[in-house]
Order: structure tokens, then sequence, then C-alpha cells
């Protein structure tokens, strides 16, 4: 595809083309291509087993590719939100001190952070004391501490509740609007994950589809994987990301 890597590519903050992954003689990506833009929040969805981990592990350096290459904008800053992380609940330790544990931050830059991410009252706070909601927040605060461009989110809100996931994904949305930052994030909660999202694609060891959010779910691919109706549990808005006017959304349920 020449114009997706051609001219486009020196635009893009990353560009993946062809990217294959193997684990132990297996592989679990193949031909994989895709490129994350200024500005842009894109989503990638599948099922257990797809790869999409893969697909972050080897963007961020630490899975080696099989096959393919993988491009990053020159100087290219990313913040990082894992999974899940544990922290053990006795150890005495407050938001700020996890926060400067591996970075030689000020407490300003630290406390701009906490507003970033919607939680400016927690500086103070012990790491054991945070609600699982907290917790996620501080981890998106940690990860938005040097400003980067990209952020990646691996599953960010898994063990949240709903309200708390739409939350969670809608201060994203306000992340990516004030500062410009683009957002590459896998999420499985796909009741919610459409109404942040500029693109959706589904991953299951290839890209089976991509595109608009109301595209993807109508997608025959994305309906063999996750159903339809309640029982693919979408709640769709119409997103509409423009950095020159303000959002707006309404809502649109699938039936």
């Amino acid at each position: 595809m020449p114009g997706l890597f051609g001219q486009d590519r020196r635009m893009s903050l990353i560009a993946v083309q062809n990217l294959a992954v193997t684990y132990g003689g297996r592989r679990v990506l193949n031909d994989v291509s895709l490129t994350l833009d200024p500005g842009e929040i894109v989503t990638i969805v599948g099922p257990n087993g797809s790869g999409k981990t893969s697909l972050f592990r080897a963007i961020i350096g630490a899975t080696d590719a099989a096959k393919g290459n993988i491009s990053l904008q020159p100087g290219l800053k990313i913040g990082y939100v894992p999974q899940r992380l544990h922290i053990d609940p006795t150890l005495p330790i407050t938001v700020e001190r996890f926060m400067r544990l591996t970075e030689r931050v000020s407490r300003a830059r630290c406390a701009e952070a906490l507003v970033s991410a919607g939680v400016p009252d927690l500086l103070k706070r012990q790491m054991a004391q945070l609600s699982g909601g907290q917790f996620q927040r501080v981890l998106l605060a940690r990860a938005l501490i040097n400003r980067p461009d990209v952020l990646l989110l691996d599953e960010a809100t898994q063990g949240l509740d709903q309200p708390g996931s739409a939350a969670f994904y809608q201060q994203i949305e306000t992340v990516c609007r004030k500062t410009g930052c683009a957002v590459l994030m896998i999420s499985h909660e796909l009741h919610v994950v459409m109404s942040a999202s500029d693109r959706v694609i589904c991953l299951n060891g290839h890209i089976c589809c991509e595109g608009t959010p109301a595209v993807v779910a109508s997608a025959p691919e994305y309906r063999a994987l996750f159903g339809i109706g309640t029982g693919g549990a979408l709640a769709l808005y119409r997103h509409h990301h423009d950095h020159d006017h303000d959002h707006s959304h309404s809502h649109e349920a699938a039936e």
C-alpha cells in the first residue's frame, strides 16, 4: 500500500508494516499493518490470544518481529499504562513517591500529571488506600508525567466496573483533546470502548477489519467474533474528533 506507507508514513507517529510475531514456533501475528497519527485515538479489540499484547510489545521493542518493520517518529515519547500492576499493600508509599520511583521529576510535574488524569487530590495519599479506579488514574498520571506524544494502554480498565471504565475512557479522550497526545489502546470492553475511538482495529492474529466504530461494529468479521445486539454489548456514540471544534456526541444504542 504505497499511499499508506509512502508519503503519509513520514507524518505518522507509529507505522507498522507487514508485522509478524512468533512465540515458541507459533505465529501469533501475521501481516499486520497499521498507523497512528497525531491526535488520533485508535482502539484494538480482539478475543483472548488474538495477539493484542504481542503487538504492543513489538511496538515498544520488548518483542522481536519475525517479519516486517515498525517505524517510530524520531524522538517519539511514549507513555505506557499496563494491564495490571501489583503493589504490596503493606508497603508505605505515597502516590508522589510512586510516581517518582523511576523518573527524576518535580512535585509540580507530578501534580500536573494527576490533574491531567482527573485525580488532582491524590498526591499525598497512600497507594494502598486507593480504589481500583484511583489506582488506574495514578498509572495514567505516571504515563503522562513526561508529556508523551503517544499513550499506549493495555486493557487499562481491567477490573473496573462499567461506570468506572466509561469515566476512564472519557478522561483519555479529554487528555487527547487538551494535549494533542495520540492514543493506541487495547480493550475487551466493547460496551464502552467505541465511545472514545476514532478508529477501531479488530485483531485475531491478523487484522480482520478496521474503520470507524460504526463500520467495524457492522462488519461480518467483527460480528463473527463478538456477536450482535446484547451479545455484542455495544453502546455506540457518533464520535466527532476535531481539534478545531468542540466534541459533540449523540448516543446510538446498537440493537
